[in-house]
């Protein structure tokens, strides 16, 4: 057979070819009662490939196979930690062992191994293989494997001879599941200042539980950059290892850094390796400039053990040239093992070892540790040395016997049953002899100290003097009616002086041949019998019958029920009658199959089986029964008619017509049916959830039993919602509306829109929006709250009537929505309520899709403001043009009436007062006619006449003596004739010229003359006028003040009856100072 095709089974492939021929070298093969041992196969070699024995190699195995005392030696190599039920080999496919008509037995190498007994095949148990836990394998010297021993024991059960022996050893591998370590994570390392570039100092070595490959392989230091070129690391080997050391690369200075924070890395050899790391704390000391020395650089000493507390061991020395505390040495244990230090006392001043607990060369026969020697100087110097010391063994321990079962033989309380048919030479127990110590304190010798017809036969060969097996098996044919059992006594003597010995003791009884096995009557019996029977009742009786005589002969009765009916039947164990023990229900169970035995009292015991069928008859018994204690179901609104709600299910436990069920529907309105054939709800109605959301009934079922049975189900039909309905604005109305002023802070909120929607769920999940009536941006509205807030300043365009269009929607689908109007007022007051409501109303008159915002007008406003601001600007452009062709016409004037002089009677009349008002008033409407008509330019006369009506002027004198002037104000209306040119035209003489000549009375009179209703308007006058030149027109300024302080005399001011309204009214007034 190939090894790849039968990987599972090749325990050597891919294993050490080297061990694998070990394995299967014609000197590993010892072979245990050869003539009952099965054909050889031949055996696996290295890679899986067969070995072919050679013609004389297999004469060879055949002359051992017929030499008795030699056993099967078995290595398999494992790697530890494996799963439980992991296969380890397989005797028969690996070693060709027979896999038929065989048992195979574990004798040694529980727990951590399981052997299968048809086959040989071994596994591995819930009890983990754990290398470094194994105490075989603890104090290991490096490189030593880790052997488990097993023993398996092959029985034929073809010929019921003794068994054979097959001893085996594991080879536990090492995988990296251990992770190296140092003994603590800080590191102190004291260093001289002064030391030597290139000096070396120990570092204390990490440990790593696993061993070989997975062992600790390698040391990395990890330095800062003020350590980086100072320090380095070197690893050597030893007797012990690896020996990591600290290199110094650099002059050290205490006085400039006295320490230094390293951190150095251990990893394994794994894969994947495993790694940690501790801080190596490098510590500056003073000068000290010699290191003690050892005498010796390692120490042997032997130890016998048992040894007194106290007993000296050997003593180390090492020796110091400085002087002073740097010349005194202490002694201490580095690194050792805790066994050691619990074992041994090391003096610290005179370094001489002394036991200090008991020895005992069984647990340890080695002890191995290093000793260091520091001085006491303030920077100490070390040195190390290694000690080793080896137990010599005392003969303080006594043979140890083991007596156990082996193959078919069991052992119970120190006695084995053995048949009285069995062949001379079967093996009844395995007898192990053993002796803790070693060399001749080991040497057991073993013999069988009664005369019975039982000797001893070396089981195997692999043993050493100390530890030996033996078969106890027979000499002859036992017979149980001459002796029915015997009692052996094993006696075990060491060959240590003196010797020790000890005994153990086997009790064999012979058992009497059964061989006859009970039959029944009838190997199969069938019964029908009724449910809800009384407890105790007879079901069936059976009877058998035994050939042998005596107590083989007597039967006891017995059932074997499957599982589910253990502990329903009881047997009488003499009569074979089958009872019930509790009342049986047909639904639980409809038949039961028995398996009756009868079992004679021989031993080993024979048997007989007959089966029994109980068939359960059908009784109602059972209410009808609805799978749920109450039914809910969801349906939409706007189902229509007879459509199905929900299905119910109903069963009976019973059978037949007892299990026919009929449903109705309790308190019956019509508004639902049922199907008695589906379950099927129907509903007679079409659901509208906002009428009714919720209806309640019972349903009731009936089966067909006798007399019936009945059961009740509530039903609780649930109606869902679609979106059948629009939001309902519930606030603010669309007539209404709400002041909101210039005032109003951002962010404050203006007004409220609320709704409601009458469906439920998501559907009445509302969300607002506005849609309209906000170009300019200044409202927001809370998508979820509806509260509306102001967003930005309100600016003098905004005033006047906002109408936001609120858009509030559900959330179903398709969404329903509905439309608010929130009207907002923004202006200072409330005060023109009837343009407010003219507003409201044209809101509602308008369109949703035009958008009213504000003051409509303002733009409007603005364009005619601008259009009105050129026009203005056009006149005034003209007016400047006009005046500045009057100025050019009044030079020439002046030049060309150069010959007039001042002081003449003409001037006295123009400012002489009118003799009566009625005069006055009569000339309104003469008032072109009384003017002397002019020679030239006749149309200057109607400029002056539509001036009277629309100025009015002042005389007035600004100091007494001085000569009265005509004040004009600016400000009169576009278009008005000029009032100089005017009242020259009512001179006799061209021109009016004032002078301080002109003749003054003593006292003036203040006269105001009443100006047509037509020509009165309201201006204002100066007292102080602005002199012109001897020759120059009446001077007049823009706005004066109206009554100056500086006014000299008393003001008497008279006004005409308030004229009907005109845009411009007032009076002409004159002053006279006294």
């Amino acid at each position: 057979m190939d090894c790849k095709a039968r990987s599972r089974r090749c325990p050597e492939a891919g294993k050490d070819p080297a061990a694998v021929e070990a394995a299967v070298a014609p000197g590993a093969l010892r072979i245990l009662e050869p003539a009952r041992m099965g054909s050889l196969r031949p055996s696996p070699g290295p890679g899986g490939q067969q070995l072919l024995l050679p013609p004389l190699l297999l004469a060879l195995l055949l002359l051992l196979a017929a030499s008795p005392g030699h056993g099967t030696q078995v290595v398999y190599k494992v790697p530890e930690e494996q799963p439980p039920n992991t296969l380890i080999g397989s005797l028969t496919a690996d070693y060709g062992f027979p896999d038929v008509g065989h048992l195979y037995k574990l004798e040694i190498g529980a727990p951590y191994l399981r052997v299968e007994d048809r086959t040989g095949d071994i596994f591995t148990t819930e009890t983990s293989i754990d290398r470094e836990g194994l105490r075989e394998c603890q104090n290991q010297l490096p490189g030593e494997p880790c052997i488990l021993e097993f023993e398996v024991s092959i029985t034929d059960l073809s010929q019921n001879g003794s068994p054979r022996l097959l001893e085996g050893q594991i080879e536990v591998q090492d995988i990296n599941d251990n992770t190296p370590n140092f003994a603590t994570p800080v590191i102190t390392l004291p260093i001289p200042e002064n030391t030597n570039i290139g000096s070396l100092f120990s570092i204390p070595v990490a440990s790593d539980r696993d061993a070989g490959p997975n062992g600790v392989a390698s040391y990395e230091l990890q330095a800062g950059p003020e350590a980086q070129e100072l320090f380095g690391l070197q690893v050597a080997e030893d007797q012990d290892g690896k020996q990591p050391q600290l290199i110094v690369m650099g002059n050290l200075d205490r006085e400039r850094w006295d320490s230094y924070d390293l951190t150095i890395k251990v990893q394994d050899g794994g894969n994947p390796p495993r790694a940690s790391s501790a801080l190596l704390r490098v510590a500056v000391l003073d000068t000290n400039d010699n290191a003690p020395k050892f005498e010796q650089p390692s120490y042997e000493a032997e130890l016998s053990e048992n040894s007194p507390i106290g007993h000296s061991v050997i003593q180390v020395r090492a020796n110091d040239s400085d002087q002073g505390a740097n010349a005194e040495i202490d002694y201490m244990f580095h690194q050792a093992p805790e066994v050691v230090k619990r074992l041994l006392r090391l003096d610290r001043n005179t370094g001489l070892i002394t036991v200090q607990g008991p020895v005992d060369r069984e647990d340890l026969s080695t002890l191995r540790f290093s000793v260091l020697a520091k001085d006491r100087g303030t920077n100490p110097k070390s040195a190390r040395a290694q000690v080793v010391v080896t137990v010599k063994d005392m003969n303080d321990n006594a043979p140890t016997i083991e007596i156990r079962g082996i193959g078919l033989v069991t052992h119970q309380d120190g006695m084995a049953n053995i048949s009285e048919d069995v062949a001379a030479e079967t093996a009844v127990a395995l007898v192990q002899v053993s002796d803790r110590d070693e060399g001749e304190n080991a040497a057991v010798t073993c013999v069988v100290a009664n005369n019975v017809p039982f000797k001893l036969r070396q089981a195997s060969e692999t043993g050493s003097d100390s530890k030996k097996k033996y078969f106890l098996q027979t000499t002859s044919p036992l017979d149980y009616e001459m002796d029915r059992d015997y009692n052996i006594m094993i006696v075990a003597v060491d060959a240590g002086n003196p010797p020790l010995s000890s005994t153990n003791s086997l009790k064999v009884q012979v058992v009497d041949i059964n061989d006859n096995a009970p039959v029944f009557t009838q190997s199969v019996t069938e019964v029908a019998f009724p449910e809800n029977n009384m407890p105790d009742e007879v079901v069936a009786e059976v009877t058998a019958s035994d050939a042998d005589s005596g107590s083989n002969a007597e039967l006891v009765y017995s059932l074997e029920p499957e599982s589910a009916a253990e502990g329903l039947f009881t047997i009488s164990p003499e009569t074979g009658e089958i009872r019930v023990k509790t009342s049986l229900d047909r639904e639980q169970r409809e038949n039961y199959e028995l398996k009756v035995v009868a079992a004679d009292r021989g031993s080993p015991s024979l048997q007989g089986t007959a089966t029994v069928l109980v068939n359960v008859l059908d009784c109602n018994d059972n209410d009808p029964k609805f799978m749920l204690s109450g039914y809910n179901f969801s349906v939409m609104e706007n189902m229509p008619a007879l459509s199905p709600v929900g299905m119910v299910t109903v069963i009976d436990g019973d059978k037949g017509e007892n299990a026919r069920v009929q449903l109705t529907v309790e308190q019956d309105n019509g508004d639902f049916v049922i199907q008695n054939g589906t379950g099927t709800i129907l509903s007679s109605l079409s659901f509208d959830r906002e009428q009714q959301s919720t209806y309640t009934f019972q349903l009731k079922a009936v089966d067909g039993g006798v007399p019936p049975r009945s059961a009740y189900v509530g039903v609780t039909i649930n109606v869902l919602d679609e979106n059948d309905n629009a939001p309902f604005i519930t606030a603010p109305s669309n007539t209404s509306h709400r002041l909101l002023t210039p005032q109003t802070r951002l962010g404050e909120t203006v007004s409220q829109v609320t709704a409601e929607d009458i469906d439920s769920g998501v559907n009445a999940e509302l969300t607002y929006s506005i849609t309209g009536g906000n170009p300019y941006g200044l409202f927001q509205i809370g998508s979820r709250s509806g509260a509306i807030t102001l967003e930005k300043e309100i600016e003098r365009r905004h005033h006047g009537l906002h109408r936001l269009v609120v858009k509030v929607s559900d959330r179903g689908k398709p969404p329903r929505y509905g439309t608010a109007l929130v009207h907002l007022y923004v202006n200072e007051t409330l005060a023109n309520r009837t343009l407010l409501e003219n507003l409201l109303g044209h809101s509602l008159d308008t369109p949703l899709d035009i958008d009213i915002a504000g003051d409509p007008e303002y733009e409007r406003s603005k364009q005619r403001g601008n259009i009105l601001f050129g026009v203005v600007a056009g006149i005034v452009a003209v007016a400047l043009l006009i005046a500045l062709a009057v100025l050019v016409r009044y030079c020439r004037q002046r030049e060309a009436k150069s010959g007039y002089q001042a002081g003449k009677k003409e001037t006295k009349d123009l400012y002489t007062p009118k003799p009566s008002s009625k005069a006055s008033k009569g000339n309104k409407g003469k008032g072109k006619k009384s003017k002397s008509p002019k020679p030239v330019k006749p149309v200057e006369d109607e400029d002056e006449a539509g001036l009277q009506k629309s100025l009015k002027f002042n005389l007035m004198s600004d100091a007494p003596g001085d000569s009265p002037r005509i004040h004009l104000p600016l400000n009169y209306p576009p278009g008005s004739p000029d009032l100089g040119r005017h009242y020259r035209s009512n001179s006799p003489l061209p021109s009016i010229q004032l002078q301080p000549q002109s003749p003054s009375a003593s006292k003036k009179h203040q006269v105001v003359q009443d100006l047509p209703p037509a020509n009165t308007f309201v201006g204002t006058g100066d007292t102080t006028s602005t002199g012109s030149e001897q020759y120059s027109d009446y001077s007049y300024r823009t706005n004066p003040p109206k009554y100056p302080n500086k006014q000299v005399g008393q003001t008497l001011r008279l006004s005409t009856p308030k004229p009907p309204p005109h845009p411009y009214h007032g009076a002409i007034w004159t002053e006279v100072w006294e």
